[in-house]
């Protein structure tokens, strides 16, 4: 009876991932479509996948609950997942992260290992419903009905709680974004005290600007994304640019840790640690409007230059910090030496 349960559970929790799909896909027309397109399907096929897609995947939802289905319905969610997961293998091995809103433009986030990490959950569910449908055929049948019923209940009530958190995480970004399109002036004003934040960095511990200002040297702030093709170019950067100053560079960035992390390996930051922003905090602090931006924060913790906007002016800033320190340190030996005089 054990295994009947652990049947019919899989059976549900795969119908309610491919219906919150559907649905997230179904509910925004226009985030859809524009997914679909950068996805790079041919223009006169948008539409048609745009409606399509959702459509399939409804009813591969249904399919894989009523006993008499199950087992064509897991076979295609593994021809789907197959299909996705090979898309975004070949746009990611070309050095493209379009936003994935499998569950919705509500839930985009740019593909990564992650989401090759996710399909292949998927697939594994996929294959216990197949082998699930021939090993139990009789199931849900010869469970008992009210716990059958009961189950297929709480299935309802967990995808209606993970689409209500997908929302309420949309609406967080949304007032982020509203955020920082309603501030002045970008960035702080130089001379002002730069925000305290505390960040997880990718091990999942917290980071303060506290902590990193502990060294006694400046720290500069660079804002990314994973999804920023532009931010990509400029991390390949980073490393041999800090070799040439003597400052703390952090690379700031949103979403997942995990995600971050492995972004961080592909663009080969080496030592330059990353932090996360669980959605704009940092940035909405810093009036920081978008990426690639850099922020230079003096060892005393002030603000020392306005916002750089883009990998050239970010480099500018940093090449003259490299400049106003070889000046500092000229003008230092040069009054050495006269205090010295003649010999």
């Amino acid at each position: 009876m054990l295994i009947e349960y652990g049947v019919w559970v899989t059976r549900l929790a795969l119908a309610v991932v491919f219906g919150l799909s559907a649905w997230g896909k179904l509910a925004d027309r226009a985030g859809t479509r524009q997914a679909v397109g950068d996805f790079e399907v041919p223009v006169r096929w948008v539409p048609a996948m745009a409606w399509g897609l959702p459509v399939v995947e409804a009813v591969l939802a249904v399919g894989v609950v009523l006993p008499w289905t199950v087992a064509a319905a897991a076979i295609g969610v593994l021809l789907l997942l197959t299909v996705f997961t090979a898309v975004m293998v070949r746009l990611m091995r070309r050095g493209k992260h379009p936003a994935c809103s499998c569950f919705g433009a509500a839930s985009a986030t740019p593909i990564g290992a992650r989401s090759i990490a996710r399909n292949g959950v998927l697939m594994l569910l996929a294959a216990l419903v197949l082998w699930g449908a021939f090993a139990r055929p009789s199931v849900p049948a010869g469970l008992p009905a009210d716990t059958a019923t009961g189950l297929a209940l709480v299935a309802v009530l967990c995808g209606v709680l993970a689409w209500l958190i997908g929302q309420v995480g949309a609406l967080r970004r949304r007032l982020d974004e509203q955020a920082l399109s309603t501030l002045g002036a970008e960035g702080l004003p130089v001379g002002s005290v730069a925000p305290e934040f505390d960040l997880l960095d990718v091990a999942n511990t917290r980071t303060s600007l506290a902590d990193l200002l502990a060294a006694g040297r400046a720290v500069l702030l660079v804002f990314v994304h994973p999804g920023c093709e532009l931010c990509a170019a400029l991390a390949r950067e980073l490393p041999r640019w800090r070799s040439r100053v003597d400052l703390t560079m952090v690379a700031v960035g949103n979403g997942d840790a995990a995600e971050q992390a492995a972004w961080g390996v592909e663009q080969e930051l080496g030592d330059i640690p990353s932090l996360v922003q669980q959605g704009n905090e940092a940035a909405l602090r810093y009036r920081v409007r978008g990426t690639p931006s850099a922020v230079l924060i003096d060892a005393d913790g002030r603000v020392a230059a306005p916002v750089a906007r883009g990998a050239i002016a970010i480099r500018e800033l940093i090449l003259a910090r490299k400049s106003v320190r070889t000046q500092l340190s000229s003008r230092s030996n040069g009054h050495q030496a006269a205090m010295r005089g003649p010999r």
